[in-house]
């Protein structure tokens, strides 16, 4: 029988079935819970308050359990609400990744204008409630309902775009430019988007704007200057916002102008040395698209271990270059401030029409200056773009919280000089980490846990303990959760004070000791390729494992039992993590007033036996018991012996948790 929303604050629906569930259920599911909000937050007018609204700052978000979502794999943002009630209340922020119109392959990360996705709008929404005919009306009420039910909402700040996005082609002079003739870069020097914008004035006055009777003026730096609205300038080239088709039509036309000519913006790099590119002339990095146009992938000069290029994006040029960008070097000192200024402008509108708590900073690693962090970054308006972005939005919005995607990886690895350091001076309140990229309990894994613990307590970032994410649910990564899942989610929900990221799908993801068909990984929906190894057919596909969705089921119903008396609390250490990463036992208790004290046993293939835990000294007088156990059904409170000042438990099994209390008296219990 399926527990109603109201017995246990969640709903006790395997994720697809609460997908599929009729609208009308849950909207009775809502007002029974809810009762008169419901109407309210179906108003897309009105501004649900978020839990946080009242937040002069952002430490809320250092100990957040997050639940990231790709709207894709469950079609429209309406199905959001569905999956959200199967959460428990203790995992209380949602990310939803990119929500706007793709390019190339429809990356989510590739974004095309700044216009909300269409491919995401509910018919059955629509049909049930008409005045919410917009996709943007759409997300609009699914974040108030949210909101409502005690949600954060983040959402993506991306600091690129696709190839030739609606941005990129309406301000060639925020982008870098190069022009290549087949194999050959024949130019990439800094002023290349002046002749990107006389040729679109050129081409305009050839075709005339794609808003009839719009006119327009024919100087370039006037049409391209700051005093022009871009939304005009958008109406012009493109069409009206609302005609996706149009839209798209006149951005191919000028995609084909801009290829035959050879110009394309400079694509995105990630891992030092980030500068200095050439032409891929390997087979395997020419592609042909839908329309015939050949392209080719573009490779680091020099590269280093974790140089990448990623030919379908193109960065903002956010800082002038030196020697006409004839060495493709940067001059850090000086910032190109309309350029971010365009940025943060956009994304503070966008955080304020959909009223979002945070923001998950899509590449946060990025640190491109070869000398490391310098010493005032902080201080530094133009230090970093998410950094800019986070400020702008705080300045109205002080609680708005900063969730950086980037993997601690060891300095110089992934960005020039200390990633640590980085975040620091980019304002992040917590980071993903990579924990995710690892199976439990290898040593690798307990010595980035003990690592992270540091960080946790002496840095001003949290790092997050990661189940899993969207871009490591892909059978490259299926090794990482042939077990230990029950394990994962019992730290990443008990750990009070650390963050945690889980994405869909995780808790009822089916091991797969072999790699499923594609349609099965949630990382394989960012994008939509119809052909070769990355290829999709048709939709998303659930996990079917019961067996894993039911022990976190009862994580879920304990948590909504027992998490009020822990959730701002500091946690004490009975049994830490430490540096050598060979310890597998851990537990711990409440640093102020210890409650319960958790047990994990990260070797997920051997049993321990007689662990001696520190006694929590208020417990000294008090006979205690194991009440709660992942790897096995408790028929009955288990009593357990203290020796001294030690509790003894004396048998765990591989990758099983415990929770130990104190002996409530029978009038308590």
């Amino acid at each position: 029988m399926v527990q109603t929303f109201s017995e246990t604050n969640f709903l006790v629906l395997m994720p697809e079935d609460a997908v599929k569930t009729p609208l009308t259920k849950i909207i009775r599911h809502l007002e029974n819970h809810f009762g008169n909000s419901v109407q309210d937050a179906f108003n897309p007018q009105n501004n649900i308050p978020s839990c946080i609204k009242n937040f002069s700052e952002t430490s809320w978000l250092r100990s957040a359990k997050c639940v990231g979502i790709n709207v894709r794999t469950i079609r429209n943002f309406w199905n959001i609400v569905p999956y959200a009630l199967t959460l428990p209340k203790a995992q209380n922020a949602i990310h939803i990744l990119p929500i706007w119109e793709p390019g190339v392959v429809a990356s989510l990360y590739g974004m095309a204008s700044w216009n909300v996705n269409p491919e995401f709008f509910s018919d059955d929404l629509f049909f049930h409630f008409p005045h919410l005919n917009t996709v943007e009306k759409q997300l609009k009420i699914v974040v108030n309902v949210l909101h409502m039910m005690g949600k954060v909402i983040g959402m993506d700040v991306v600091p690129h775009t696709d190839r030739y996005s609606e941005m990129a082609l309406a301000n060639p002079q925020h982008f870098e430019w190069l022009l290549r003739d087949g194999l050959k870069i024949k130019d990439n020097s800094a002023h290349l988007h002046e002749k990107v914008q006389q040729m679109i004035l050129e081409f305009l006055r050839y075709r005339g704007s794609a808003s009839p009777g719009s006119a327009f003026p024919t100087s370039r730096e006037v049409f391209f200057g700051d005093d022009f609205p871009e939304e005009t300038r958008l109406e012009i080239m493109f069409g009206k916002k609302n005609d996706y088709t149009g839209r798209l039509k006149h951005r191919k036309e000028l995609v084909n102008l801009f290829y035959h000519s050879g110009l394309e913006t400079v694509p995105a790099t990630m891992g030092p040395p980030y500068r200095g590119l050439e032409v891929d002339p390997s087979v395997e990095a020419k592609t042909v698209d839908e329309d015939g146009r050949v392209w080719h992938d573009y490779r680091i000069t020099k590269p280093q271990s974790f140089s990448r290029v990623f030919g379908p994006l193109a960065r903002y040029k956010l800082y002038e270059s030196k020697n006409n960008n004839q060495d493709w070097e940067l001059d850090f000192s000086a910032p190109r401030k309309s350029t971010f200024e365009y940025v943060c402008r956009n994304y503070q509108k966008i955080q304020s029409e959909f009223q979002f708590d945070f923001m998950r900073g899509d590449m946060s690693h990025v640190q491109m200056r070869p000398d490391g962090v310098p010493k005032n970054a902080k201080s530094d308006p133009f230090y970093d773009l998410l950094a800019a972005v986070k400020q702008k939005i705080s300045a109205d919005q002080p609680a708005f919280g900063y969730f950086a995607e980037s993997f601690l990886a060891p300095p110089g690895e992934m960005a020039f000089g200390d990633e640590t350091e980085h975040l620091e001076a980019s304002l992040a309140d917590s980071t993903l980490g990579d924990l995710q990229s690892e199976p439990v309990g290898t040593q690798f894994f307990m010595q980035n846990f003990w690592q992270y613990r540091e960080w946790l307590e002496h840095r001003d970032f949290a790092p997050n303990f990661a189940m899993m994410t969207a871009d490591k649910d892909d059978p490259r990564f299926d090794s990482f959760y042939l077990d230990g899942n029950e394990l994962r989610y019992f730290v990443g929900l008990f750990l009070a004070d650390m963050p945690s990221y889980m994405a869909l799908g995780f808790e009822c993801r089916d091991p797969h000791p072999t790699p499923a068909p594609n349609e099965h990984y949630t990382k394989l929906f960012v994008f939509q390729v119809s052909e070769g190894p990355k290829k999709t057919i048709g939709q998303y596909i659930w996990g079917k494992n019961r067996q894993l969705y039911w022990q976190i089921v009862r994580m879920k119903k304990l948590a909504g039992e027992i998490f009020s008396e822990i959730e701002n609390q500091k946690t004490a250490w009975l049994m830490p993590p430490e540096p050598t990463g060979l310890k597998k036992v851990l537990a711990w208790t409440q640093t102020d007033d210890p409650k319960f004290v958790f047990l994990a046993n990260f070797d997920t293939k051997n049993d321990w036996h007689q662990i001696d835990l520190p006694l929590p000294k208020t417990w000294e007088n008090e006979e205690v018991e194991i009440f709660f156990s992942t790897a096995r059904e408790t028929s009955g409170a288990v009593p357990v012996e203290k020796t001294g000042h030690f509790l003894r438990i004396e048998n765990v099994w591989a990758g099983e948790c415990l929770i130990v209390r104190k002996i409530l008296p029978k009038t308590e219990a």
